[in-house]
């Protein structure tokens, strides 16, 4: 069996920057044992080195709301709040002879750093781009843009300058044991292999108020490189 671990920032920042949505957890309070754990919009970047590649150090940019509880304890700490960030794909389903030896095939990040607000109006725009234009490519100049004062005032960015980071990645078919791939019993009844899994975009849908009749590029071309990307991925980790 491979090592799964991953220290490489470019993997690491990949994983990170195609997670649609991360787990960022924090300890609200020192009077309660509980850590708190939310779902957030990340992406990697970096404001002072714009044109830096993914394989270079970057901080993760998570868009809040002006109120919410992480954004006032990053307020309130001096050296910024301690934050855990984690992000997950699934790219199948590994069947094994065992229930014990079954698994996803799987790619995930954890960065560890220290969360800021970002207090610039430059470097908030920065980031409200970069994040908007993960989540389809393009969109942020496909929008009405800028915001304007009030969205602009409703909408905080947390900036995690991290510390460390880590990845890990399982891809291949099953990893029965010997025993078991012996036994003619077992092998010629159950059927092990994967099932590749992978995330798509389905046919855009208007909205009521929409007056657009074609759905614009920016859009299609987005659908249709991101579905043929994740199926291209999970096929080939199933055979890896």
């Amino acid at each position: 069996m491979k090592d799964r671990g991953n220290y490489d920032l470019g993997t690491i920042h990949s994983i990170v920057n195609e997670t649609p949505v991360c787990h960022v957890s924090f300890a609200p309070d020192p009077a309660d044992p509980f850590p708190a754990i939310l779902p957030m919009i990340g992406v990697m970047g970096s404001f002072d080195f714009p044109s830096a590649s993914l394989d270079e150090p970057m901080d993760c940019y998570l868009h809040g709301y002006v109120s919410s509880r992480i954004m006032n304890l990053a307020r309130a700490s001096e050296q910024g709040l301690p934050v855990c960030v984690a992000a997950t794909r699934v790219d199948g389903v590994v069947l094994s002879l065992t229930p014990n030896s079954h698994s996803y095939n799987y790619r995930s990040a954890v960065l560890h750093g220290y969360g800021n607000v970002v207090e610039t109006k430059e470097e908030k725009l920065y980031a409200m781009q970069l994040i908007t234009n993960s989540v389809v490519r393009n969109r942020w100049g496909n929008s009405r843009t800028p915001p304007d004062a009030a969205e602009m005032q409703s909408t905080v960015i947390l900036k995690v300058s991290v510390v460390s980071g880590s990845g890990k990645i399982r891809d291949g078919g099953p990893h029965d044991e010997n025993k078991d791939q012996s036994r003619d019993e077992l092998t010629e009844k159950i059927w092990t292999g994967v099932m590749p899994l992978w995330e798509t975009f389905g046919e855009p849908v208007s909205s009521p108020l929409n007056r657009v009749e074609q759905v614009p590029e920016h859009i299609t071309s987005h659908r249709a490189d991101v579905n043929q990307r994740n199926e291209e991925y999970a096929k080939s980790a199933a055979t890896e």
